[in-house]
Formats: structure tokens, C-alpha cells, sequence
């Protein structure tokens, strides 16, 4: 169900704090940044009041799983909330871990429910002569996820298009267009290779994310350090099979809770973006990557930049009305990937923002100000 929430410029940062799913976002993150550096006894008593709620608690292992930290959920699981008809001690504990490994696995199926059906799952081979070179792709609304033979996983956004080649001596994935997530397997000797708009981006073992944005490419790293350079296509292209190339240890390197935009090759001067490492709270990394559960969850931008976005997942476009009441309309909240006529209602219900169907591709929306 769609619950995205406009919010006009002019009304304060109060107001718009009553946003109680945002609230519950951010308490969320912040309760997972205190536990990855241990919580003390007192802190232990009210996180443990805070999730007697439900919401509260599903919404802490959402941004825990999009940031790696179920195995530090796991070592509170008496904290979670207790089985009414449960035993005391350690049949009570076991409930609790139970229930995370639960919700946990409801979690991840959601991630899929919406990938392709021919996504295919290779088995760890029993081998390293396993050779892949494959053409991945989604169409405009699709997600769908790969595994590779040494168990890396790729998870790719709307409107994608990846080329892998992978032998004994490279992993190697070529992104054209659109969004990919990796988790990679460890391989010290094999480090996998993302090329993307004339950049290398290489890790060892480790997690990040891809996006190809207009003029430049977003990396965001979830878990572990990856490097960062140019590439040389001679050598990483044109014969896998037989080439290893490690970028060195003097590349730019982006770590855990890190982000860069790196300029595409070939851009003109006043198309370069400032190439600079920067830190990204957990809060703002669960929404960039809220993708991969079927969502997208805005936090104020501009009611253009949400549609923008939105219309990335659908066919339809959006055009707005030249008017400076509507321009300043500010976003937040959550919202389903594809729920076009559920955005539509809440707008116009919400915030009197009429919408007019152009045609079945395009949508004008404007402020009902005389209506």
C-alpha cells in the first residue's frame, strides 16, 4: 500500500516529523548504529521497550538486513518481544531467535517477489574451471537477481543492463545502464571487476551499489572497501581468460558507510561531477537501497525530483505544472515501486494536486488552488 506524503515547504520541521513511518525509519537506524557498538544495559531496556511494538520491530530488521546487521540482531534476541504462550528462560530465548530468523526470511522472499522468473541459480561448482559469459537484463518496473558460480550475488534495479564474463582468471561484470547490488564472494586472488562508464571499480570480498545517473556513476558500500580507477578495456576486455588485473592499493578506495559520484568518461568539462568520498548515515543508505525490496522511501526532495525517480520504475512520465506553490512541495515517506494510481490518490486526497492523463505514457499534475 502506498504511503508517500508531500509536504509543502512552508510547513515546519515539526510537522513534518509526524510522519510516523519516517520516525520510525530513523529511530530504526539509529538503534541499529548503537548496536553496532554495543549497547549498554540501559540502552538494552528501552530498545527492548521499543520493540513491544510490532511496526517498530519489522521496521528494525528491515534496515538491519539492507545493513548487514542480523548477526548482531541475532546476539539480542532476548531483547525481542517474548510468545505469550512461550516458557520462561531458555525456551523463551529460543522463541525470540526464532522469530528473527523468521521475519528475516520473510524479508529476503519480499526481495524476489517482484525478479524475473528466468533469473537462473548456478550451485557452487566442484570445480574453478567454471566459465560464464552472460547477458543480463530488466525491462522498465523488473528486478531480478543471478548468482554466480563462486557465490556471488547480483541484484539488478529497473531498466538494467549488465554483461558478465566470468572464467577461472576474472570476474568480470560490464554495466551499461541502470542499478546493480553485489554481494561479493571472497576471492583474494580473483577480485570482481565492475566496468562502468570508463571506471574500474574492483573489490575483494565485500558489498556495494552501482547507478548509472545521467552523467555520472553513484557507488555506495555497504560492507567491506573497494578500489576505484580507470579503466584499461585492453587488458580487462579483451582476453579475460588469461589476464588478471588487481588494481593497486594506491587506487581510490571506498569503505563501509561510504559514497562517491564518479564522472562518466568522454563528459564535457561542465559535466563533471566533483569526485569526492563522502560518509552516508544508515538511514540514507536503507532509502537508496530500499530498492531491492520494492520500495523507494523519500526524505524530503522536491515533488520533481519523486517523480523523477518514481517514473523510473513505470512507463509513465510525469510533467508538472509551471507554478511555484507546486514546486515547492517536498516528499517523504515510503512508497511502492509501480503504484502509480495509489501516488495518484494520496496526492489528490492529501494535497489537492490534480493529475490529467496526456496519454497512457504521460501524466500533468497541478495545484486544485480555485478548485
Amino acid at each position: 500500500m502506498t504511503n508517500i506524503h508531500s509536504i509543502h515547504e512552508q510547513r515546519n520541521l515539526k510537522q513534518n516529523s509526524l510522519n510516523l513511518e519516517n520516525l520510525r525509519l530513523d529511530a530504526a537506524s539509529d538503534w541499529v548504529a548503537k548496536i553496532d557498538r554495543d549497547l549498554s544495559p540501559l540502552e538494552k531496556q528501552s530498545l527492548q521497550k521499543w520493540l513491544a511494538t510490532p511496526e517498530n520491530m519489522t521496521i528494525l530488521l528491515e534496515v538491519a538486513h539492507l545493513w548487514d546487521k542480523m548477526d548482531e540482531l541475532r546476539r539480542l534476541a532476548d531483547l525481542f518481544p517474548q510468545s505469550p504462550s512461550a516458557d520462561k528462560g531458555r525456551r523463551s530465548k529460543k522463541w525470540a531467535g526464532t522469530l528473527v530468523a523468521s521475519v528475516v526470511m520473510l524479508l529476503t522472499a519480499g526481495i524476489y517477489m517482484n525478479t524475473n522468473e528466468q533469473a537462473f541459480f548456478i550451485q557452487q561448482p566442484s570445480t574453478a574451471e567454471t566459465n560464464l559469459s552472460k547477458i543480463l537484463q530488466t525491462n522498465i518496473g523488473e528486478s531480478d537477481t543471478f548468482n554466480l558460480p563462486d557465490g556471488s550475488k547480483i541484484v539488478l534495479n529497473t531498466n538494467t543492463l549488465a554483461e558478465i564474463k566470468f572464467t577461472p582468471a576474472a570476474r568480470i561484470i560490464d554495466l551499461k545502464r541502470g542499478e546493480i547490488h553485489i554481494d561479493v564472494a571472497h576471492d583474494k586472488i580473483r577480485p570482481l571487476s565492475v566496468i562502468v562508464g570508463g571506471k574500474v571499480i574492483q573489490a575483494v570480498g565485500t558489498a556495494f551499489n552501482v547507478e548509472v545517473r545521467n552523467n555520472s556513476i553513484e557507488l555506495i558500500v555497504t560492507d567491506g572497501k573497494v578500489l576505484v580507477a580507470p579503466a584499461q578495456e585492453d587488458l580487462l576486455l579483451s582476453d579475460a581468460k588469461n589476464v588478471i588485473v588487481n588494481l593497486p592499493e594506491s587506487s581510490m578506495a571506498i569503505s563501509k558507510g561510504e559514497k562517491i559520484n564518479l564522472t562518466m568518461a568522454g563528459q564535457p568539462e561542465e559535466n563533471k561531477v566533483e569526485e569526492k568520498v563522502v560518509k552516508v548515515a544508515p538511514i540514507e543508505i536503507a532509502a537508496s537501497l530500499s530498492w531491492r525490496t520494492g520500495n523507494l522511501i523519500f526524505r524530503g526532495e522536491s515533488l520533481a525530483e519523486a517523480m523523477t525517480e518514481i517514473s523510473r520504475y513505470s512507463d509513465v512520465k510525469f510533467e508538472l505544472d509551471d507554478d511555484v506553490d507546486l514546486k515547492k512541495i517536498r516528499v517523504a515517506g515510503m512508497f511502492r515501486t509501480g503504484d502509480i494510481s495509489g501516488l495518484l490518490n494520496v496526492l489528490e486526497q492529501n494535497f489537492n494536486i490534480r493529475h490529467e492523463r496526456i496519454n497512457e505514457q504521460k501524466i500533468f499534475l497541478r495545484l486544485a488552488k480555485f478548485e
